[in-house]
């Protein structure tokens, strides 16, 4: 794992030497790689690379990069892990390649000379990289389909700066911090920012499972080679594929080949284990593939002691069976508060969720590892939210009653105000938005309301905003087409809260602490195996995955908790005690996205001046 950076000055004779602008960006992503640096610059200066590294795989300065490979004309800079670069390294050596490295950055020099962007179609991991072409004098810029890995970038007319992050875009001084509506709106709805969008105008995410080419005559249209609403849209339309539930004996071979493909590393690696199924499943098959020394880490809150939602005991007495090397680590109040500045500062984006990451993956560092697997995804593809069964009641239950939509409007409008005394003030939208499951899933997932946000910003900007994200447009996009409700619910999970939020945060909050987050669920070959028993509508369940990998029952029988702080509790007992009404999780968010390193109306609020936010 690692931190990119660049700059192909395509356009006009450069003023400014591309290297200065490149040392700012990746400097500025330190702690995405703490085991060292490197440059490259081309002979003309106009195109140069930038790399952090975090040393996981080959740890021999033969793996540094950026890395050329003088005989093809190709340099890379590469952030994340391929996780059957050993299979692949195989298949080049056969057709006459040579390599100077174990590592799996080589492979993917070699595999573009064999293949051009047809590599993608070879790759299993997670990843986003930048890969100079000099004969074509062609810059690539790639994704990998889940969007695991970011990779933002900047385009002024004649230069294109990438990075892995959007603060090392900003560090580089020639991208200018202005505010992008549609940023700012989909944060306040959301609770993240939805991509391709940053708080920026001018820097966007390139799209998960996406490239994009930059040639002297500038950036190419992003061409998409995979997305997860294509692969089960495929997958839906195929036909003749095998109806049904996989059995246990498939499902398991399914599984511990993927978590078999993510120990791969020449680091000792540990599993964030909680209470939870999905944790225990991959470090019951993580043991069962022969892992030796496996580390396990378990954060638990004092608030929580005694309650369902202490994951503690469960999670120690599940480390004693698979015998691991375990870490309890009990966080307070005090933590969250001391913990705070670096937290916000670190925080590439703003977002509400993710300070559970950053703390576990403060402890890993502590402990000196490098490598965490997450059980992220496996609620995404085996159905583990209650918006899977209650979605799908709900949006039935409405297109019985079909509320006119005018009656909708009326009781949002009337209610609206009061209703935030008992509930969220977001249900007031239940009638006018509940009839679609674009609408149902905006409610769900969503922190404010299109009609709340002239409340929180101008109104222009709101209007400006709103127009160009094209929200329900774009929730229908990700599941036009597919058959069922389920199906559609899980490309909406996958594409949009696990994606935006989830992915993001792991990604951000581990590299805070220089850690490597895997997420073993997230695997392509999985996808496509689970995808016909959700288009047939015969899911597998978390009982069937956990019963294939031989979870303890009392684990597997588990009331759902998640993995949670009690970030709300430690937030409001800052606040004034004159305020009687909070509103939680969205004076939350009105708190992060002041404070947040990364956005152009940061500071406008003490970072410990946390009852400023009292509704």
């Amino acid at each position: 794992m690692c931190g990119i950076a660049g700059i192909y000055k395509y356009g006009q004779p450069p003023t400014l030497d591309a290297v200065v602008e490149v040392r700012a960006m990746r400097d500025a992503m330190v702690s995405r790689g703490p085991d060292g640096s490197g440059e490259w610059v081309s002979e003309d200066r106009r195109v140069a690379m930038g790399h952090r590294r975090l040393s996981i795989i080959d740890l021999s300065e033969a793996a540094a990069q950026p890395m050329t490979a003088q005989d093809l004309g190709l340099t890379i800079a590469f952030n994340g892990e391929i996780y059957n670069y050993r299979d692949l390294r195989r298949q080049l050596s056969a057709r006459g390649y040579r390599s100077t490295s174990s590592g799996d950055t080589e492979v993917l020099l070699q595999l573009y000379a064999e293949y051009g962007v047809g590599m993608f179609d070879h790759l299993r991991g997670m990843y986003a990289f930048a890969l100079w072409d000099s004969r074509r004098r062609t810059l690539l810029l790639a994704r990998d389909p889940f969007g695991i890995k970011p990779i933002y970038y900047s385009d002024n007319g004649h230069e294109i700066r990438f990075a892995s992050q959007v603060k090392a875009l900003l560090a580089s001084g020639g991208v200018p911090p202005r505010p992008d509506p549609a940023g700012h709106v989909g944060f306040y709805l959301w609770g993240s920012v939805p991509e391709p969008f940053t708080l920026f105008r001018n820097i966007r995410a390139l799209r998960p499972g996406s490239f994009m080419t930059i040639t002297d005559k500038g950036p190419k249209e992003e061409v998409s080679f995979c997305s997860v609403p294509q692969v089960m849209l495929e997958t839906a339309t195929m036909g003749g594929f095998q109806s049904g539930t996989l059995n246990s004996e498939r499902l398991r071979e399914l599984l511990f080949d993927v978590v078999s493909h993510h120990l791969v590393a020449d680091v000792p690696i540990a599993v964030f284990l909680s209470a939870g199924i999905d944790s225990n499943v991959i470090t019951s098959l993580a043991r069962q593939c022969g892992q030796q020394k496996l580390h396990s880490l378990t954060v638990g809150f004092t608030e929580f002691r005694g309650t369902e939602r202490d994951e503690v005991p469960l999670a120690e007495s599940a480390a004693r069976l698979y015998e691991t090397a375990h870490q309890t680590v009990i966080a307070t109040a005090g933590d969250f508060m001391d913990d705070l500045p670096g937290f916000l500062t670190a925080m590439d984006q703003p977002t509400i969720d993710g300070f559970n990451v950053y703390c576990v993956s403060k402890i890993a560092a502590t402990l000196g590892l490098k490598v965490c697997l997450s059980g992220l995804g496996g609620d995404e593809f085996f159905g583990g939210y209650n918006s899977f069964i209650n979605i799908p009641k709900f949006v039935n239950a409405m297109r019985v009653l079909k509320p006119p939509r005018s009656l909708g409007r009326a009781f949002r409008y009337v209610s609206s105000k009061w209703l935030g005394a008992f509930t969220s003030p977001k249900y007031a939208g239940i009638f006018e938005l509940g009839r679609d499951l674009e609408g149902a899933y905006l409610l769900r997932r969503g922190l404010f309301m299109p009609w709340e946000l002239p409340g929180l910003m101008p109104p222009e900007m709101v209007r400006d905003g709103w127009s160009e994200l094209a929200t329900m447009d774009r929730l229908r996009d990700t599941f036009d087409g597919l058959p069922n409700i389920k199906t559609r619910l899980g490309s909406l999970e996958l594409s949009w809260y696990m994606r935006n939020q989830l992915l993001r945060d792991a990604d951000w909050a581990g590299m805070a602490h220089s850690i490597e987050i895997r997420v073993p669920f997230l695997d392509l070959p999985l996808l496509r195996a689970v995808a016909p028993s959700w288009i047939t509508n015969t899911p597998i369940s978390k009982a069937n995955v956990a019963q294939a990998s031989s979870v303890p029952a009392q684990i597997a029988q588990r009331k759902k908790s998640g993995f949670s702080t009690p970030v709300m509790e430690w937030f409001l007992a800052q606040r004034n005690p004159v305020c009687r009404q909070a509103r939680g999780l969205r004076d939350w968010a009105r708190y992060v996205i002041t404070q947040s390193g990364n956005n152009p109306t940061a500071g406008s609020v003490e970072p410990t001046n946390l009852h400023a936010y009292c509704s």
